[in-house]
């Protein structure tokens, strides 16, 4: 029972982010060791019966009909492992073909597919970014322990009634925040140097006139020239490929020789990763924030402070307060702080994406959520995601064999569609990974950022949802500055009617949003046009589901939940194949791959066959996924993904 419960606590959502079980709304309160027999999620619903839905339907775990579904599920996964391990065999007669594509593995008599470039540099790196991970952390407490702050003996005093208290409080959070941010900026500067030598002059180059764009102009038009500069920084980054100081000095003094050798001699020291303005990307988006957080802060008055005018506890602001209520005036207007923010080691290289309002609310005020027993779950669930990488890589060669240019017609339908499921597989895996491992290297320093992926890339059946719940602090962020501002909102529409025309111009307007949205999503990736492609892709499969819930509106097939829960699983087959289409045009075999692979797919008999099969199938695993939303419903929690 031990271990059944230490799993459940492990694979808990509560575990993953708090975010994920309580309200946005929702003061936090200091987090406690939990009970050894409930979970936090578990015991708010006990204690707050008025958390559940009106209506919840019972449980279906037990059933005739997902008995037959587990059997059938029991049945198939170890024949889809076996069949991409069949194909990934010295053995099979494409081997040849891709061998020269992996490498020596730890595991005996197994290599391994360490072909992906991008998650082959952040493999190969792993030993060394942990010692980084874990020495930042002790350096704060060591320069904590050479440069206390006065008050810092106060961080946990609640705020009372009291005058005195209160002040003393703020004078905590004051010196709390000049020494973290201190720290966060010192380090971040060396940090920066090691991982790009002399291309870090560059960055804060970029990060200097952002900065003073949006603190300097009028007003009005800092969204409009944040935007401009910030899409622009993303071109310009790609076609001149970094900015190469040799040819900055040739166009400059085309005529010096001197200049051009000194161009070359700080070209040659671009740190531990020379090509500093493909990780950029992550940053422009903290630009963005910064600068649209100081034009919103900029509407309220700066007479008195939000927090105090609300009357609201600072030590523990809901999250969407921590991410809406502008932070102090003061702090927009300091480069040094700029810098902490926009260079803030941890979530540097790959994020989660924190807003400029969050980072400086959890700055002065350490988040309430922060836990030693759920910052230790958290890291072993990071570790066994490693590990099932490993072996996945170790055993299943999908990325070597679908990056060979393979004769298609040479695998069965079956194993064609687990090349590609696989193939997506471990994309979403590498990933992951990296989400992981940064956001717990955040958690450990004391900073919680929200959780970039929720669910399994397994566990989705919906276009619009899989796009909530993956990269979700991006999609957080493209929310409060992308589709908000251009009139999205609840059912993708903003501020018309719900019923007849209103309605349809409402989802309209949603779609457009979406393509919006997307061609930034495609563009920030990557300026190509596979993944322009990719976009555009994904807003056409959102489509069939956005005119689904049209056709089919849940408020009218109340009395028949049984009926309904077939249409929408009859839907969200078909939205799996889409978004695996649309997956592997933009991240693996590119379109001419997916029309071979489709050709050999469907162009037989058997082909058919299998397809009709496979549907029937996923059919029922969405049935599953299904079942696990409505039990997160009897616990209190609705996810929207």
């Amino acid at each position: 029972m031990e271990a059944i419960h230490l799993f459940r606590r492990l694979y808990s959502l509560d575990t993953l982010d708090t975010r994920l079980t309580t309200s946005s709304h929702t003061p936090l309160t200091i987090a406690t060791e939990e009970s050894p027999e409930k979970s936090t999620s578990e015991r708010t619903v006990e204690q707050n019966p008025a958390n559940l839905p009106p209506k919840v339907l019972p449980a279906k775990w037990r059933t005739p009909e997902f008995c037959l579904y587990f059997a059938v599920i029991t049945l198939v996964l170890p024949l889809m492992f076996r069949s991409v391990m069949k194909v990934s065999r010295s053995s099979h007669p494409n081997y040849p073909k891709f061998e020269d594509l992996l490498s020596p593995g730890w595991i005996p008599g197994r290599k391994i597919d360490n072909s992906d470039a991008q998650y082959s540099s952040f493999r190969e790196n792993i030993p060394y970014m942990a010692i980084v991970v874990l020495v930042q952390p002790l350096l704060r407490r060591v320069y904590n322990a050479v440069l206390p702050s006065p008050t810092a003996s106060h961080d946990a005093v609640r705020s009372t009634k009291d005058e005195a208290t209160k002040k003393k409080d703020l004078a905590s959070a004051d010196d709390r925040f000049v020494q973290r941010s201190s720290f966060d900026l010192y380090f971040a500067l060396v940090f920066l140097a090691v991982l790009h030598g002399f291309s870090a002059l560059k960055i804060l180059l970029i990060l200097y006139i952002n900065f003073n764009m949006a603190t300097r102009i009028p007003k009005e038009y800092i969204p409009t020239t944040t935007w401009v500069f910030n899409i622009g920084i993303l071109f310009v980054n790609e076609f001149c490929h970094g900015y190469h100081y040799a040819s900055v000095a040739k166009a400059v003094f085309p005529l010096s020789a001197s200049a051009s050798t000194w161009g070359n001699f700080l070209d040659t020291y671009g740190g531990l990763v020379p090509r500093w303005e493909i990780l950029f990307n992550i940053t422009i988006l903290r630009l963005i924030s910064f600068n649209m957080d100081y034009y919103w802060s900029l509407e309220r008055s700066r007479s008195s402070s939000p927090v105090e005018k609300k009357q609201l506890d600072p030590t523990s602001l809901s999250e969407r307060d921590r991410v809406t209520l502008p932070a102090p005036h003061a702090t927009y207007h300091s480069f040094r702080i700029y810098l902490s923010y926009t260079l803030y080691s941890p979530l540097y290289l790959a994020g989660p994406i924190l807003t400029f309002n969050d980072y400086i609310s959890q700055t002065r005020h350490p988040s309430p959520t922060l836990s030693r027993t759920r910052t230790s779950l958290y890291a072993i669930r990071f570790l066994l995601l490693l590990l099932c990488m490993e072996l996945l890589l170790h055993y299943i060669y999908t990325v070597a064999i679908c990056a060979s240019s393979p004769n298609w017609h040479t695998y069965t339908p079956f194993q064609l569609s687990m090349l590609g499921y696989f193939n997506l597989q471990i994309i979403w895996l590498k990933l992951l990974i990296p989400f992981r491992f940064f956001r717990l290297w955040a958690l450990l320093d004391g900073m919680d950022p929200p959780e970039n992926v929720v669910r399994c890339m397994s566990d989705n059946y919906s276009t619009l949802a899989f796009w909530r719940g993956w990269h979700r602090s991006f999609n957080r962020w493209i929310v409060r500055y992308i589709y908000v501002p251009l009139g999205g909102g609840s059912g993708g529409g903003g501020a018309g009617t719900r019923t007849g025309k209103g309605e349809g111009a409402s989802k309209l307007r949603g779609v457009l949003n979406t393509l919006a949205v997307f061609t930034f999503v495609a563009l920030w990736h990557d300026i190509n046009l596979r993944l322009l492609m990719w976009g555009w892709l994904i807003t056409l499969f959102v489509v069939p589901e956005i005119l689904a819930t049209m056709a089919f509106p849940a408020s009218k097939w109340k009395d028949r939940p049984d009926a309904y829960r077939v249409i929408c699983g009859i839907g969200a087959v078909g939205n799996i194949l889409m978004m695996m289409a649309a997956n592997l045009v933009g991240f693996a075999i590119g379109i001419e791959g997916l029309k071979g692979m489709l050709r050999a797919l469907v162009g037989t008999r058997d082909g058919l066959a299998f397809l009709a099969t496979a549907c029937v199938v996923l059919f029922m695993a969405v049935q599953v996924m299904f079942e696990c939303r409505e039990s997160e419903r009897r616990r209190g929690i609705r996810l929207k993904f």
